[in-house]
């Protein structure tokens, strides 16, 4: 690679002051009802929370007792209550019932709602129409972001995903502006902007609107790139096998917050164990990037050398004895811990993905990806969906059959859905209309090639005089064009070259040397170009809706690449993988870049596909 040289990559600003005033907003907001009270969490957002302020801290400020938000009858006997709950209708109607039921009891007491991260018209609406609006004070806990890691910050709204790209409500495009603006106010201003997508170009536009409503101060800024992209620029890759070590974590036992419980087959005791996954734990920073192939070497060599240090006590003397108990030890036993649960959790994923007959699974996933032997991976598929092997997977593989082959053929369509109704139950005929709607699972319309797709696609984002009529073509749109845009990125490479995983080469290595995650691949040529210029086809292929933006006076003006415009912010609204960020900080240590992902959730195939199996959320 042309700029493999630059190892000099810059500092990282620290985020920890995101947290502290996260923390110190809501001590403001509890104090706002004073005295004794009870705090009602929603579900959602106790993780959160433990990583801003733990029950020691609510303590200190009057919270008397703990409860989760269950949509039932509450116990509680305190006179004030308070609830630190979502934006949600459901929500706001069942504190409405415990307001109207004290009432019917005589029972007087406060109540004060605090909505996170903001409130919504509709939610006031409903405490009117309850007749409760007059006995409920409500505020915002205006937490937007939530460092996970030096280089991870989550909005932690995996409901953005569905609400904005199925149901197409765009109530959290104001969240993500916010964040933005939170971010330009603390640590920017940012110099260059670039984006794709219609959250992205709409949540820019809400964030230069902040930018420009608020107070102008001059500052040394600590980021200078930002880059907007939608998640549905690139569904393919979040569809894919995660094989790093960290994706495989998230895959296998859930990281919730940053954080993982391991159960006792881990923990090889009859003990559960809740472990932050983040670069503070030392062998986790070692391996999190590494392509899983390659983890168990790395762990047994760190075994033997944490047993030599240790071996360095036989033959000390008293004094060296002294200075090894009070400086090394203490380090020595942490590390021997999380070592011992690294390898008990690699264990662990060895047995449930040799159980699943993984190679095979990645075989098919990668003759997809490629466009080979499409029969065979059908008949695979078709195997899996009537061995019920598992529900999201089938679904999984479907959806990348769909999205590799711009459509499925209509008799494979209706062949394919009828298995999988069989299979898994009638009531999926839901599923499928969600995924048809998303263009995640589609049938391929007569005549439609892609050629002819292209060329209609191609006339109508030209054509300046259609240009109001591309709204109205959206099922176009919906179309994936990945063959093609594989073929103009190079996000395959050439099968029957020698791939060396412990050697990486490019960020192919996130996927066993089979793919180039697109998002990845966009983010680095519009980096390498310095805009959208050259990528024309590109863009024609993904909807449009690109832009990039150079600020004038944003401390851009040397044109020299200083350590600030060498630390790129990447906002992907709509979620983002383990492996993404895994092949971000891979590019990164190549081009002399570090990039912080702000993402609106962490998220994986499960996830997504659930969000579309979940009818009633």
């Amino acid at each position: 690679m042309a700029h493999s040289r630059r190892r000099d990559a810059p500092e990282l600003p620290d985020f920890s002051l995101l947290k502290r005033l996260a923390k110190d907003q809501l001590i403001y907001l509890l104090e706002q009802l004073p005295g004794r009270k009870d705090l009602f969490i929603e579900a959602d957002l106790m993780s959160p929370l433990d990583r801003i302020a733990n029950v020691t801290t609510l303590k200190q400020h009057e919270v008397d007792k703990l409860y989760k938000v269950e949509n039932k009858p509450i116990v509680s006997m305190c006179d004030q209550l308070c609830f630190l709950i979502r934006p949600r209708i459901q929500t706001v109607k069942w504190v409405a019932d415990i307001v109207n039921a004290d009432k019917a009891a005589g029972k007087f007491r406060r109540y004060k709602i605090i909505f996170s991260p903001q409130k919504f018209y509709a939610c006031e609406t409903i405490l009117e129409e309850q007749g409760v609006y007059g006995d409920v004070s409500t505020d915002e806990w205006a937490f937007y972001l939530l460092p996970l890691d030096d280089d991870i910050i989550s909005l932690e709204l995996p409901e953005f995903f569905r609400d904005n790209f199925l149901e197409g409500d765009q109530r959290w495009m104001m969240t993500a502006g916010s964040a933005l603006h939170l971010l330009h106010s603390l640590y920017g201003p940012f110099s260059k902007a670039y984006g794709i997508g219609r959250s992205a170009k709409m949540t820019y536009a809400l964030w230069r609107e902040l930018v420009e409503e608020g107070e102008q101060r001059a500052r040394k800024p600590d980021i200078g790139t930002v880059f907007l992209i939608d998640r549905d620029v690139d569904f393919v890759t979040p569809l894919c096998s995660q094989v790093v070590y960290e994706g495989l974590m998230d895959d296998i036992f859930r990281i919730k917050c940053g954080s993982v419980e391991f159960g006792p087959d881990v923990t090889s005791s009859d003990k559960s164990v809740k472990v932050m996954l983040n670069s503070q734990d030392k062998v986790f920073n070692e391996i999190r990037n590494e392509h899983f192939s390659n983890v168990f070497s790395f762990l047994s060599q760190k075994a033997r050398n944490l047993q030599t240090a240790y071996d360095k006590r036989r033959g000390m003397d008293i004094k060296q004895m002294k200075t090894f108990v009070s400086e090394e030890l203490k380090g020595l036993k942490q590390e021997h811990r999380l070592l011992s649960l690294h390898i008990g959790a690699s264990e662990s994923v060895m047995k449930k993905k040799t159980k699943q007959d993984f190679q095979e699974l990645l075989k098919t996933e990668h003759c997809l990806l490629e466009g080979f032997e499409i029969r065979e991976c059908i008949a695979y598929i078709e195997e899996h969906i009537n061995r019920q092997v598992s529900m999201i997977d089938s679904l999984r593989l479907l959806c990348l059959l769909s999205l590799t082959e711009n459509g499925l053929l209509p008799k494979d369509y209706r062949s394919l859905k009828a298995q999988y109704l069989q299979s898994y139950g009638i009531e999926h005929l839901l599923t499928f209309a969600n995924l048809r709607q998303l263009g995640l699972l589609v049938e391929q319309q007569p005549g439609e090639t892609l050629t002819v797709m292209e060329s209609k696609v191609g006339k109508l984002v030209n054509d300046k005089t259609a240009g109001k009529l591309t709204d109205a073509f959206s099922s176009l749109a919906k179309k994936s064009n990945f063959r093609a845009l594989s073929k103009r990125l190079s996000l395959v490479p050439k099968s029957g070259e020698d791939y060396d995983l412990r050697i990486p080469r490019d960020m192919a290595y996130i996927f066993s040397g089979a793919y180039v995650p697109l998002s990845c691949r966009l983010i680095e040529q519009v980096l390498e170009r310095d805009g959208w210029t050259g990528l024309e086809e590109v863009t024609r292929m993904l909807n449009g809706n690109e832009f990039a933006v150079t600020a004038g006076n944003s401390g851009g003006e040397s044109g020299l690449k200083t350590d600030t415009q060498r630390i790129i912010l990447v906002m992907f609204l709509g979620g983002c993988s383990y492996s993404e960020i895994s092949a971000l900080r891979f590019l990164g240590k190549e081009r002399g870049y570090k990039f912080i992902v702000v993402t609106t959730a962490i998220l994986n195939s499960a996830r997504m596909l659930e969000a579309m199996l979940d009818s009633h959320m």
